[in-house]
């Protein structure tokens, strides 16, 4: 039997999230749309819809359907010295159905993997599943959270860009420097990308809007992806895998063969529909707005309550990393969570619990904060209130 450590944030959320008269700000997506809502943003309106009613309902194309690949493909050709194409691209079950794929099919017993730290627990608990050794690059808080070069080695690295938790970002001249690292030794670089575009600041030359990995000077990157969290569209389950090299294109591809046939057809056209240029951008302009407004909500929560709370602003993605103090000293997160669910129904996730080990973030919580700007709003309120009864 495979032994695999539990998926700490997934239970957290399972068990929580459907509480009665929850105010889910522990959620990452970005507020979910339904297809009438998609309709009413695309900016072509007298073009086709989502679904091609038509289509017969067979397995489909294997791989994804060409149009889907083709825009997934422009997506991280996007700042790149070469354009890609829909040969470079595997659509998958979520981007979580695209980590696990790309793990299985390049990780074994005895490689070495350099994961960064705090991120997701599934890019480093599967490679530790199959029998790798996984050393945990961590990112400093008094760093603001951007990875120390010095500190890096390995077989395979995997960085989450934006991250999450933190929603802070890898700066690209440090992009660069760990892919030079990887392109020397011949290391697979996996990049978790799943809340890239919603970089919250997209100026010109903004030094907070980093290139994909796809961009960069290494032949061994694999990307990944998906229509969850900037696109607002969990519910298609529809990842995907972006990857240069065709040896591991095609390592990956004879993996997938024992775990997906295809995508659902009406997942593809929808995720199709939502990258179509028509959609796709009033869909992240929408996203944008609404991440900027509410991250301004939580900064001014922070501000305002300085001797209970602290965090580094996220530049990036949908959520945010907030330690909470009482008399100067960490909380017990999880015991601050549970509490302030049983008190005023608002939803968060404890730091040490899901995303640590051994007293790491001790009182930090993690804050979905792209939910409706009123679920938002609330939760603060009933948050402020509690801290003010419990914490000063």
């Amino acid at each position: 039997m495979v032994l695999i450590a539990p998926f700490a944030v997934e239970q957290w959320m399972d068990e929580y999230e459907t509480t009665p008269g929850v105010l889910n700000v522990a959620e990452t997506c970005c507020s979910s749309i339904s297809i009438d809502d998609m309709c009413r943003l695309c900016e072509n309106k007298g073009g086709p819809g989502p679904f091609q009613t038509a289509t017969r309902l067979t397995y489909g194309s294997i791989r994804g359907s060409p149009v889907l690949r083709d825009r997934i493909a422009a997506l991280h050709s996007q700042g790149a010295s070469e354009t890609l194409t829909a040969d470079n691209v595997i659509v998958t079950q979520g981007a979580i159905g695209a980590n696990f794929l790309a793990l299985y099919s390049l990780v074994g017993p005895g490689d070495h993997v350099i994961c960064v730290y705090p991120t997701y627990q599934q890019l480093y608990s599967v490679p530790q599943s199959l029998g790798a050794e996984v050393s945990l690059w961590r990112l400093r808080e008094d760093r603001a959270y951007a990875p120390d070069l010095g500190e890096l080695g390995g077989l395979m690295i995997i960085i989450n860009n934006p991250n999450n938790p933190t929603g802070q970002v890898i700066a690209g001249d440090v992009l660069q420097g760990i892919a030079d690292f990887a392109e020397q030794r011949g290391i697979i670089l996996l990049s978790d990308e799943v809340y890239r575009p919603l970089f919250h600041d997209q100026s010109e030359g903004s030094l907070s809007v980093p290139p994909s990995a796809t961009a960069l000077r290494c032949s061994r990157t694999v990307v990944t992806g998906s229509m969850s969290k900037a696109f607002s569209l969990a519910g298609i389950r529809v990842g995907w895998i972006v990857c240069k090299d065709a040896g591991i294109m095609e390592a990956m591809v004879a993996a997938r063969d024992y775990t997906t046939i295809s995508v659902s057809q009406l997942d593809d056209q929808v995720a199709s529909y939502a990258l179509s240029p028509a959609v796709n951008k009033p869909l992240l302009e929408r996203n944008l707005s609404l991440a900027r407004h509410n991250a301004g909500l939580v900064n001014a929560f922070v501000e305002s309550h300085t001797s209970v709370c602290r965090w580094v602003r996220p530049v990036a993605g949908t959520t945010a990393f907030i330690q909470f103090l009482k008399r100067g000293k960490p909380v017990n997160d999880v015991d601050f969570c549970v509490d302030l669910l049983n008190a005023t129904k608002v939803l968060v996730c404890p730091g040490s619990h899901c995303f640590g080990g051994d007293h790491d973030f001790e009182g930090f919580v993690r804050v979905g904060y792209v939910c409706d700007t009123a679920v938002l709003e609330e939760a603060l309120r009933r948050l402020g209130r509690y801290v003010r009864e419990k914490l000063v």
